[in-house]
């Protein structure tokens, strides 16, 4: 079941929206507050969360806040990487969270954290149990990147690539389990931590992993996860198929949905970055998905899934 819907990912972090075509993110604003009141004309008790940000800026939340986005959303969310992109120490991430709550009284969600085995599987180990120690009881949701690694044949969601050095070679290393199917060391004490810690898994289009993804959730106790129905997979041939599939397989879980990334036909510009040329095509794309998978939730559940269990900033609807 859908708990969440996410309007967008890491809408401050030039990867996944181009600061060139909206260098003070008006065009985001508009998108993001159209989408909001689409979600809420479907379901009005769906919590909707802001995209997590990334880096973690007050001064942009600041800015969200200024155009009233987060006059129509009912959290925001946060993504950290201390061990492999961020410039701050991994026993930061309580003030990194405070810098956030000084700016706004909405419920902040850690909607992304992971630690690559890039240098090391051990250091995956500790950055997993360390994680842990710090937010678990700190945010409603915490959502751990990720399962799988991404196949290293698949290239990674990110606009430079390769030039980017081993910043883009990390995206490769996230998972729990290497893309060859075979564990990492960190997979056997992520049950420690679920429930309370929860999952991000993307999907792919028709991802083969699929089934696999939903045995091993269940093997390790997850509860909940976070993935993405992406705009822009919506118009290939057989996009409703897969999404129905994924959804389905997916329904034993309280699944935080992701809408984003721009096909390249409706942009301003032909990539996924760029802001839609239609704002309000993109939230059409947010109140269909969620007239599809997301018309159940109810007030209670809304309100379990915002204030978490013992989690400070709690929301009340």
């Amino acid at each position: 079941m859908i708990e969440a819907a996410m309007i967008w990912n890491e809408p401050n972090n030039k990867s996944h929206w181009d600061p060139e075509l909206d260098p003070d993110w008006t065009l985001f604003a508009d998108m993001a507050v159209r989408a909001g009141q689409a979600i809420a004309a479907e379901n009005p008790h769906l919590p909707r969360v802001l995209g997590g940000i990334s880096p973690i800026d007050p001064g942009f939340m600041t800015n969200m806040k200024t155009r009233g986005v987060l006059d129509h959303v009912d959290a925001v969310a946060v993504h950290g990487f201390p061990l492999d992109w961020n410039l701050w120490r991994i026993d930061e991430w309580p003030a990194k969270i405070e810098e956030i709550r000084a700016v706004t009284h909405l419920p902040i969600w850690v909607s992304e954290v992971g630690i690559s085995t890039f240098g090391a599987d051990e250091v995956q180990a500790w950055g997993l149990k360390r994680t842990a120690e710090l937010l678990i009881g700190e945010a409603p949701r915490v959502h751990w990147y990720s399962l799988y690694d991404l196949p290293m044949e698949w290239g990674a969601t990110t606009r430079h690539k390769e030039a980017e050095g081993s910043s883009y070679y990390r995206h490769f290393h996230m998972g729990l389990i290497r893309a060859d199917g075979t564990p990492k060391p960190a997979l056997k004490d992520f049950p420690r931590y679920a429930p309370e810690m929860g999952l991000v898994q993307w999907f792919h289009f028709e991802d083969p992993r699929l089934d696999d993804a939903v045995a091993w959730m269940k093997r390790l106790g997850v509860t909940y996860l976070r993935t993405g129905l992406s705009w822009a997979d919506s118009f290939r041939p057989g996009a409703d198929r897969w999404f129905d599939r994924m959804m389905r397989a997916l329904e034993p879980f309280d699944v935080t949905v992701t809408f984003c990334f721009t096909p390249e036909h409706r942009g301003l510009a032909p990539h996924h970055t760029s802001p839609p040329a239609v704002a309000e095509e993109f939230a059409e794309f947010c109140g269909t998905m969620i007239r599809r998978y997301g018309a159940g939730v109810g007030r209670e559940q809304a309100r379990v899934v915002l204030a978490g269990s013992d989690a400070p900033g709690r929301f009340s609807i």
